[in-house]
């Protein structure tokens, strides 16, 4: 390499262009020309995905430290049909309580212009309109905020930055007992308790699903313990009955489990540090001790609290009597943190964000909603893992029939019928569909349900949360499924054209400024391959340290998609420390390729900095 060339490649980003126009600007619309002279943050994100949110999370600090200085813009880009409605994106917005300017980009045409290639990916432009920085995945915020705090001494000293107010403008306020509920749970007493996410609390309703009783949780976000009004949670989920009779809580954005008490309203943290779950860090052990990761529901099968991991694409178990400080424990149950569909011996199994879970009547399986996978599975007993619903990653559509065809579109819940049928919260159909084991059938139950997200059975009846109206919908269990169209979709990313035979993977990673890899407990990368089909790949598949690899690609296979999962790890790269602040940078791919003669035979994807090849 040239050391004479600029640290930085002065590429002049692209134009922000979105069919769907700019959320949170008070309606107007913006070019990368009115934001001359300030950093700009592109956030590329879907709201289905998981890792997106926790980047939505791990900029909220550099947001408001860098306020005069930095915008932050979420170019919203989407995975599923769903996600292309933009009322689903104004939605999604206001739930996740993103407190930026949003380019609702249903097209893809500003993802395009960048070659962004996963769900996260943030692009650092700086005051002058030049992308200087890419990172793909999750954990780069300390990395992205050492890099603003660079380029904003360099162009206060060049006379191109900016300060003041960014253009971000607040959506006026919405009244309602509920906004975007998560789960419900039918209480001892007959009353409803449902998780009141984008609010942070939980809300006790009558019956009747409307009349609230109490509400728990401060409504500010926070992992503080206490009573009713001052406990605080952080984008609450699912919730279970304990055989004491409290209620556990899936804490989803604090990481954490909670118990609430329901004599007097009491909140306790059971398990979770509060702190995000990353590779290395304990997979097992006192449940307060160990770091979690989005937890998003949770059921009690077997004796033990069951979590859907939706965090690290696995299944955990809490045992409230494990240890021997009578704190509980925890302990990964099943899935190996790899995202996609995966049936087998616990240990083997592959998931992708289980965000639903319910027992069956009869008590021998664990029901999972399997969301990224438009999947519903279940567990045995023995841990074994198997697939009712669903085929992968990138197939889904609404389609009844026999299971083997079915498809589904990111369901968030499951619900045990009392028939031995299962109902699905078929989140982005909004609807809910049945699948029964014994005819191995799919149906639909219900549709106009607006991103319904969990159900509860009442009596002859079924309540339905519907999240994105804001309400419990009370619906009779219909003798007839209702019929409707089929449809079918693939997630519609432009594929790669790469050249059959040997093609070089390099995943870029260039450690932040001021840091080096991390080799105290061996190598600092790791990096695993895989594919759909298995036979695209000849050669190259498996788990590796090393962030390039060949990979012999099958000329007798025309498309697929390349799985990839990097990891790299570094730390603060200073002598006088002691303990140096280290951080991990993860990211998983999935890359549709195309195999064709004239096709690269280089497949660059940068887990951080650029690309310079």
């Amino acid at each position: 390499m040239n050391h004479s060339t600029p640290r930085r490649a002065r590429v002049r980003a692209p134009e922000l262009v979105g069919k769907g126009g700019w959320l949170n600007t008070g309606d107007k619309q913006y070019s990368l020309a009115d934001l001359r002279g300030r950093v700009v943050v592109l956030d590329f994100w879907t709201f289905c995905c998981i890792n997106c949110l926790h980047v939505l999370d791990e900029l909220r600090e550099l947001e408001e430290k860098h306020r005069d200085t930095v915008v932050v813009i979420g170019v919203h880009s989407p995975k599923f049909v769903h996600e292309a409605e933009h009322e689903a994106v104004v939605d999604a917005v206001e739930r996740y309580g993103v407190e930026h300017p949003v380019l609702d980009d249903p097209e893809l045409a500003t993802w395009k212009q960048y070659a962004v290639r996963a769900w996260p990916t943030l692009v650092v432009i700086d005051p002058e309109g030049y992308v200087v920085a890419q990172h793909a995945g999750e954990g780069h915020a300390h990395a992205i905020e050492r890099l603003v705090e660079e380029l904003e001494a360099e162009h206060a000293a060049k006379g191109t930055l900016r300060r003041g107010d960014g253009p971000y403008v607040a959506p006026e306020p919405v009244a309602g007992d509920l906004r975007f509920p998560g789960k419900a749970l039918v209480l001892p007493s007959g009353n409803l308790l449902v998780s009141d996410t984008t609010r942070h609390q939980l809300v006790e309703l009558e019956p009747d699903g409307e009349t609230v009783v109490r509400r728990i949780g401060s409504g500010v976000r926070g992992l503080t313990d206490g009573g009713p009004g001052t406990a605080a949670f952080n984008e609450p989920q699912g919730l279970a009955l304990l055989d004491d009779g409290a209620v556990v809580v899936a804490d989803t954005v604090n990481h954490a489990l909670r118990r609430l008490d329901l004599a007097d309203g009491r909140v306790t943290t059971l398990a979770g540090t509060g702190r995000q779950w990353w590779r290395g860090s304990a997979t097992e052990g006192p449940a307060r001790e160990v770091d979690l990761s989005s937890p998003w529901d949770v059921a009690v099968f077997g004796g033990r609290v069951w979590i859907a991991m939706a965090g690290v694409h696995q299944l955990w178990v809490y045992d409230p009597a494990g240890g021997t400080s009578g704190g509980g424990t925890v302990a990964v149950a099943a899935g190996t943190t790899n995202e996609g569909l995966v049936d087998g011996p616990a240990a083997e199994a592959w998931f992708a964000q289980p965000s639903g879970l319910a027992v069956s009547a009869d008590g021998q399986r664990l029901w999972v909603a399997d969301s990224e996978t438009s999947a519903l599975r279940w567990v045995e007993p023995d841990g074994s893992v198997h697939t009712a619903v669903g085929t992968g990653l990138f197939d889904f559509g609404h389609r009844d029939g026999a299971a083997g065809q079915a498809l589904l579109q990111h369901p968030l819940g499951v619900t045990a019928l009392p028939d031995g049928s299962v109902a699905v919260s078929d989140t982005y159909n909004h609807a809910l569909r049945r699948f029964d084991p014994a005819t191995g059938e799919v149906t639909t139950l219900a549709t106009d349900l607006r991103e319904p997200s969990d159900a509860v059975v009442a009596g002859p009846d079924v309540v339905v949360v519907e999240s994105a109206r804001h309400r419990l919908t009370r619906l009779r269990l219909p003798e007839e499924a209702v019929r409707v169209d089929a449809v079918a979709h693939r997630t519609q990313r432009a594929a790669t054209e790469v050249a059959p035979g040997t093609v070089r993977l390099d995943v870029v990673f260039q450690a932040p400024a001021g840091q080096k890899p991390d080799t105290r407990y061996g190598p600092s990368t790791r990096l695993l391959v895989s594919s759909t089909p298995p036979e695209l790949l000849l050669g190259g598949g498996g788990a590796g340290t090393d962030l390039s690899r060949e990979l012999e690609l099958n000329p007798a296979v025309s498309e697929g998609v390349l799985h990839v999962s990097a990891m790299a790890a570094s730390c603060d790269d200073d002598a006088d420390t002691e303990y140096p602040a280290c951080h991990v940078h993860q990211q998983d791919w999935g890359v549709p390729v195309r195999l064709t003669p004239d096709g690269d035979d280089r497949l660059p994807l940068v887990l951080a900095g650029m690309d310079e090849v």
